[in-house]
């Protein structure tokens, strides 16, 4: 950047050798610089069990084929060897001048849907991997503008674009960070745009991102005070209105669960109430509380030295809660949502709650601390009962409880427990088509 302001600096008009020294920085300058560099992303279907089938483009791509390299960029990708499989890119360089690099992303058969074994749209996840893959391999070559195609559905793209291209550096030094590119719809004016739906996947994307970005942040950077301060900053004219609650708050409302979780740490506890309002003031809202435990060391009940690493993202619910009621705003959805995070740190400490515990709850029943360990319930307990006034449609509660879900399923799908049929069919539906799968455990009374 010094070098920069350096030549664009006014320079004195003084002749040397008949040339002026103005001509010579700007002579500089017109060598050094050089234009920003372009990519482009096309997907090919091949049926993946057919060691024979030659592969198709798709209409996108057999375009930009045609008309702009005359054959050549299908006949490369079959003499480069087997046609991509779902998660394969092959990168061809200077087909011609408008793009330095195209990548030629395999989507598997062009019949693929949905899968009743898998619970998954497994044309929507394809196109999402073939899309950030693709990404990826131009980010490496340091591309400056990606233009993706939507593969027949726009808003997926748009999601695997974005969300490829996302690097967690707020922290490191300038030098050090990785290159982001910006990924951008291609158009064909002779094919149909989906602009919208690229807009959309650009919004869920984004969320998530956010989402990331704050799980990600070191819990002395992310305590109640400052995770609150940054929500508010986030989404600060986006439509969604931010209270505020400290703990004196909290006293008077009878969290008694959600306050003895905090008693153990110097950082006081904040509870934070999101309300957007898109269907007007006679439609019940959804209550949406995310678990907040901006770090989460055991209490008395120690974890591991191994077992803390990762304990920053214990505020995983909170992250959620916001980045969805941020892309609720962005799109205008028309629903009431109330958003509700109670915000803690879960400590070692003179006053932390230790097992064997008592705590009496609000509505009458009381809370026996066996373990100091499994603060998540307790506090979530006050945020549940404090959703009961507003009359909610439905409660979805986000939250890290337990790592046993990893334990049992993997990383493959999160773990759902409700009592209401109807809600457990959207919430799967949604699953199967953002490829975030769900599994339903028992409410049993045993």
């Amino acid at each position: 950047m010094i070098v920069w302001r350096s030549l664009l600096k006014p320079v004195t008009t003084k002749p040397f050798g008949g040339l002026l020294h103005r001509n010579y920085a700007q002579a500089v300058l017109d060598k050094c610089a050089s234009p920003p560099s372009k990519g482009l992303i096309l997907g090919i279907y091949a049926d993946e069990e057919d060691a024979f089938d030659t592969g198709t483009l798709t209409p996108a791509g057999a375009r930009y084929n045609e008309a702009q390299t005359n054959g050549r960029l299908l006949e490369l990708v079959r003499l480069a060897g087997p046609i991509p499989k779902r998660g394969e890119v092959r990168v061809f360089y200077d087909l011609e001048p408008t793009f330095k690099a195209v990548a030629v992303c395999g989507l598997g058969s062009d019949c693929l849907g949905y899968n009743s074994a898998e619970k998954l749209d497994e044309s929507k996840e394809a196109i999402r991997n073939a899309v950030a893959r693709g990404c990826r391999e131009l980010q490496k070559l340091e591309t400056n503008f990606i233009y993706v195609e939507d593969m027949g559905h726009a808003e997926s793209a748009a999601e695997g674009a974005h969300m490829s291209v996302w690097i967690n550096q707020e922290l490191k030094r300038p030098n050090k960070r990785k290159f982001v590119p910006h990924c951008q719809l291609h158009v064909d004016r002779a094919l149909p745009c989906d602009a919208d739906g690229w807009r959309i996947g650009i919004v869920k994307a984004e969320a998530q991102n956010l989402a990331r970005q704050l799980q990600e942040m070191p819990s002395n950077l992310m305590t109640p005070t400052t995770f609150a301060q940054n929500v508010v900053q986030i989404l600060a004219n986006s439509g969604v209105n931010v209270e505020v609650k400290v703990k004196s708050w909290a006293e008077a409302q009878g969290m008694t669960s959600f306050l003895a979780v905090s008693k153990g740490s110097c950082q006081p506890p904040i509870f934070l109430e999101l309300s957007y309002y898109g269907a007007g003031g006679k439609e019940k809202p959804i209550v949406l509380v995310g678990q907040g435990n901006t770090f989460d060391s055991g209490g008395i009940c120690a974890k591991p030295c191994h077992g803390l690493q990762n304990m920053r993202g214990d505020m995983s619910g909170a992250a959620c809660v916001v980045a969805t009621c941020r892309a609720i705003a962005s799109l205008k959805l028309p629903v009431n949502i109330r958003g509700l995070i109670p915000l803690c740190e879960h400590m070692i400490g003179c006053n932390a709650i230790k097992p064997g515990d008592v705590v009496p709850v609000k509505n009458g029943k009381s809370i026996e601390v066996v373990d100091a360990d499994r603060e998540g319930p307790m506090v979530l307990v006050d945020a549940l009962l404090y959703a009961e006034i507003f009359g909610p449609k439905y409660i979805v509660d986000v939250a890290t409880s337990s790592e046993h879900v990893v334990d049992s399923f993997g990383r493959v799908c999160s773990a759902v427990y409700t009592n209401s049929e109807q809600l457990w069919q959207r919430i799967k539906n949604a699953g199967v088509h953002t490829g975030d799968r769900l599994w339903r455990l028992p409410l049993w009374d045993y």
